[in-house]
């Protein structure tokens, strides 16, 4: 896939070479890349917290997941109800980011919007221009299209399915330990 075809809704997929860090094995959806930069959130990596721990006037046990390293402060959230969150920003179809917070708090208290049509995490993954472009050049990253329900798909194994999907050479790498030298 060409490098000008990352887009909203984009799902970068971290190759073998991200070791070590918060990126290693991850899968990050893309909601912004524009010439200032891009943005995105790892969406494999559950904090195993639920977000009532981050926010106490949310009523839920919804998971925080990781969502990158920047802002690790604030917590964010992609949904699938424009019609119960204003000003909801577009990602791709049934996909959307951020919106009132007035509107998310009561719709996740009252019970209106459910744990699989909203995820929150905490922090976002940022890219300076062009360095996403220059990621994709060092081959860090596989570019996939976001073409599987990403609320039902939120899974620690997400990075392996994908890996099959995208088929070829990263086959060698679905089932090869996180750390090699554990192999």
């Amino acid at each position: 896939m060409s490098i000008k075809s990352i887009k909203k809704g984009t799902i970068l997929v971290a190759k073998p070479t991200l070791t070590n860090d918060i990126f290693q094995r991850s899968v990050v959806l893309i909601t912004e890349h524009i010439d200032s930069g891009s943005i995105g959130f790892i969406i494999n990596r559950s904090t195993n917290l639920p977000i009532s721990i981050f926010v106490s006037e949310v009523e839920s046990g919804a998971l925080v997941y990781e969502g990158g390293p920047v802002d690790k402060e604030n917590i964010y959230y992609i949904h699938k109800r424009p019609d119960l969150i204003k000003n909801s920003e577009k990602i791709a179809d049934n996909v959307y980011w951020s919106g009132v917070y007035e509107d998310v708090k009561i719709a996740v208290n009252q019970k209106l919007i459910k744990d699989n049509e909203i995820k929150f995490m905490i922090g976002y993954c940022g890219w300076s221009p062009n360095q996403i472009i220059n990621e994709l050049k060092d081959n860090s990253w596989e570019i996939t299209d976001l073409d599987f329900d990403i609320f039902e798909n939120w899974s620690s194994d997400l990075w392996k399915k994908l890996m099959k999907q995208l088929g070829g050479e990263n086959l060698i790498w679905v089932n090869t330990p996180a750390d090699p030298s554990m192999n």
